[in-house]
């Protein structure tokens, strides 16, 4: 069979994604989401009203001011009621509310009114609590673990109950491990009573930062943003032969920017962009796992990035505007490793020019649609211009609002809903109120996941359990800072392996973090190192989230499609080592803050940054077996090697590196010269 007539038959199988493909990606979305209730009648419109409640509370705490001790509580108290009505307890009883969803419900709310109306007492009395605060906070713990089991599965609430288990029984554990143990009375007054448990810093930025970005990012869906992006991006990247590829770089940075999810993003973006690619010569799994990869830039890029990202800003005490500024050049080379390899794919493969049809020019869609781009600045303008995230994502809201007035096609309230009979109708059923549904309902999972983190921070802070084990990990790596940054990397993949990005970075960040911190890395390239290796959560079988859900939309192989993931990916996840191994590696990082970077030396963050981008060229070369050509073995073999040494801090590894890519690039330049001079001889 010709290349033409291989392609004809990708056209073929790929001219629309099945139905039972976005079926099955939609699956993958609920395993990252919770599988959820859908309702009609008054159940459906007494949700909408809940949710909307919540939504215009939290836009209201982001202006007012409402007592910590008063918004924790109150958040938590939305979230749970909402869980219970919208996740059922097993699959059999999806889309009806039990009588047991609604006693769990209504308890999430007397939990809280009862802590509320306690006062300065309540908190007084949390290393002894009466019987009543130790009924209340262990049904709160219950509550937690099960609107976590709901949500996102079983795993998040076992690995919560053996901290549990661990508080508890510390008198009997062995060495290291053992600690003095503590009652359900103590545990209580921690996890209910106190900010340092499930209402800790966790909840602190689900209730105040998480939302936020959540609603916004509702906003910025219903007023038609993300099929701007989208369109945007097939407009400026199509008719060539690297088109289709550099539209999934590009359109998944845009729509990745606000959502910050990467299985929502790769489910988008994969509807849309599966076809193109197909047509221009991508099999099945090498598309589905461009497609993840692209969906998993969502979560390390600004201005949102992932919810971890605004655990990070409350962990270490810093501006979100610092996490962002930290998060630039890391993005970027990310980024860049996917357009090495789109570009890599091209000339590999043969593929040949493509046109996306029905898609105006770029010109005339930035003319009509331009603020959509000024929604996604915003954020960062008002950071900029001195409010705090809080404020700055509550006026980037306000300014998505009013900007979607701008386009009849756009608007969030339909210009004729003032006009005429049943104003109350249209306005229900206008896209304003579906965005602030949305926006309550999209982070239950993340805030339940946030909630059930702090029982883990709890029981870390309790018991001393990251100084012992960041203690354990040094000795078995001797005291070497590499084998200790390996060992963490690998300890936050394997909890990866099992719980969510949120999730896996809060229990790491508590337990393995210090760790690096003992050995002079500086607290804030410690908990990037531990982000980052969290993210490879969405990866990484089985809970390949991103993959699998790409799989189902090209009708590939899930884990096949995981590993090609994998090798669009693995370039960039060397750049962790490099802010960990050295001081030099922090210029990656922006100095850790705008403060620090006011008196950094720009020569070497642009040479550590040049050399990162040098080590992440040769990997993808290596890892795709094409470099100018297709690459021998040994060539392989040495541009792997230089993408290592590149990898590491120092001038001699940078050399070492440095000479190995020159010496497969003439290798390679050479090769058809002395070709033609064998060819020749007579």
């Amino acid at each position: 069979m010709t290349q033409e007539q291989q392609r004809a038959e990708r056209v073929a199988l790929s001219e629309a994604v099945s139905e039972a493909g976005l079926q099955k990606a939609e699956e993958y979305i609920e395993q990252e989401e919770g599988a959820a209730n859908k309702f009609k009648g008054a159940m459906a419109v007494f949700i909408t009203l809940v949710a909307v409640a919540m939504s215009a509370f939290h836009l209201y705490t982001a202006y007012a001011i409402v007592p910590t001790q008063t918004l924790r509580p109150v958040h938590v108290a939305f979230v749970l009621f909402l869980a219970f009505l919208v996740f059922p307890v097993a699959a059999r009883f999806r889309h009806r509310v039990m009588w047991w969803d609604w006693i769990a419900a209504l308890l999430a709310v007397a939990i809280a009114v009862y802590l509320v109306l306690g006062g300065d007492d309540f908190t007084d009395r949390n290393t002894d609590p009466n019987n009543w605060d130790i009924f209340f906070g262990t049904c709160l713990v219950l509550l937690v673990l099960e609107a976590m089991r709901r949500t996102a599965g079983w795993i998040m609430p076992v690995i919560c109950l053996a901290f549990v288990g661990y508080a508890l029984a510390g008198p009997w554990l062995p060495a290291p491990w053992t600690h003095k143990g503590y009652e359900i009375g103590r545990l209580v007054g921690v996890m209910y009573m106190t900010l340092e448990g499930i209402y800790g810093s966790a909840i602190d930025v689900s209730s105040s930062l998480i939302i936020l970005f959540t609603i916004f990012g509702a906003f910025l869906q219903y007023s038609g943003a993300g099929k701007f992006y989208i369109d945007f991006s097939f407009a400026a990247m199509g008719g060539k032969p690297t088109g289709a590829g550099r539209t999934v770089v590009l359109a998944s940075f845009l729509l990745g920017g606000p959502s910050g999810s990467g299985v929502a993003t790769t489910v988008t973006l994969g509807t849309v962009a599966y076809p193109m690619l197909a047509k221009v010569g991508y099999e099945k799994n090498a598309a589905g796992g461009l497609l993840a990869a692209g969906g998993l830039g969502a979560i390390i890029s600004p201005p949102v990035l992932g919810a971890a990202a605004f655990l990070i800003a409350e962990f270490l005490k810093i501006s979100y505007l610092d996490v962002l500024l930290m998060a630039c050049i890391p993005t970027l080379l990310f980024y860049f490793a996917l357009f090495l390899m789109v570009e890599i794919d091209a000339r590999k493969y043969g593929m040949g020019n493509t046109t996306f049809e029905k898609v105006d020019s770029v010109w005339n869609l930035t003319k009509k649609y331009w603020f959509h781009f000024l929604s996604l600045v915003s954020i960062i303008a008002f950071m900029m211009w001195g409010f705090s995230p809080v404020l700055s994502v509550f006026w980037a809201t306000v300014v998505s609002f009013f900007t979607s007035f701008l386009r009849p096609d756009t608007t969030l309230v339909p210009y004729d809903a003032f006009r005429g009979p049943g104003i109350v109708k249209k306005l229900w059923s206008s896209p304003f109120i579906k965005a602030m549904e949305g926006g309550s309902i999209g982070m239950l999972n993340v805030a339940a996941t946030c909630a059930g983190a702090g029982i883990i921070v709890g029981v870390v802070t309790l018991t001393g359990l990251g100084l012992k084990f960041s203690t354990i990990v040094i000795a078995y790596a001797g005291g070497s800072l590499l084998l200790t940054a390996i060992f963490t990397s690998l300890v936050v993949w394997i909890v990866g392996l099992a719980v969510p990005v949120t999730a896996s970075y809060i229990i790491c960040a508590v337990i393995a973090a210090p760790a690096l911190i003992k050995l002079g890395v500086p607290e804030f390239a410690a908990h990037m190192f531990i982000f980052y290796y969290a993210v490879l959560s969405e990866v990484s079988p089985p809970t390949a989230l991103s993959p699998f859900a790409a799989a189902a939309i090209t009708g590939g192989d899930p884990y096949k499609t995981t590993m090609q993931c994998w090798k669009y990916t693995v370039p960039a996840f060397l750049v962790p080592f490099m802010f960990v191994l050295d001081p030099s590696g922090q210029g990656l990082l922006l100095m850790g803050s705008s403060k620090a970077l006011a008196n950094a030396d720009w020569w070497s963050i642009f040479e550590v940054t040049f050399t990162c981008a040098l080590g992440i060229a040769a990997l993808a070369a290596g890892f795709q077996g094409w470099a100018l050509r297709k690459t021998s073995s040994v060539e392989r073999v040495l541009l792997i090697i230089a993408g290592f040494a590149l990898a590491y801090p120092g001038w001699i590894a940078d050399l070492v590196g440095f000479a190995l890519m020159v010496a497969v690039l003439a290798m390679q330049l050479m090769r058809p010269v002395l070709a033609d001079g064998v060819a020749s001889r007579p």
